[in-house]
């Protein structure tokens, strides 16, 4: 009397993982493919001026990825702000900065940074350009 199997068996065990595994890599090439179609139209790439490379310049050589995040990377000692030229404008970005560090008792301090009048200029397009990326509404709370 012979019996007969039901339920899985290791040959269709083997098949449902490779036909998964398949499905699951194209799926992910498919998604891959479409995220780097839309990298040129998200980016902003168009409205990088010199003065926004100036102020990037700016931004490496004074570390301040090291206290501020920027799209959510960097340091979390400090706000955000890669929104922070729609939240404030350019004009309080600018006595902010040269108003640091302020003394207040208690509060983290930023360091003076003694940037010209054209430095702060740039650092400002610059933070004003990254707020312009398109990130799909990130941060999802505009103070950062």
């Amino acid at each position: 009397m012979s019996q007969t199997q039901s339920g899985f068996t290791k040959q269709t065990a083997r098949n449902m993982f490779y036909g998964g595994s398949v499905f699951f890599a194209l799926l992910f090439a498919v998604i891959v493919f479409d995220t780097e179609q839309r990298i040129p139209e998200r980016s902003n790439a168009q409205a990088i001026t010199p003065a926004v490379v100036a102020g990037k310049k700016i931004w490496e050589t004074r570390n301040c990825i090291g206290c501020h995040t920027l799209l959510g990377e960097g340091a979390y000692f400090a706000p955000e702000l890669g929104n922070v030229y729609k939240r404030r404008g350019g004009d309080f970005i600018k006595a902010w900065m040269q108003a640091q560090p302020t003394g207040a008792p208690h509060r983290r301090q930023m360091p003076q940074f003694d940037l010209n009048e054209q430095q702060l200029n740039d650092l400002v397009e610059f933070l004003k350009w990254t707020g312009e990326i398109n990130t799909e509404k990130w941060p999802p709370n505009i103070e950062g």
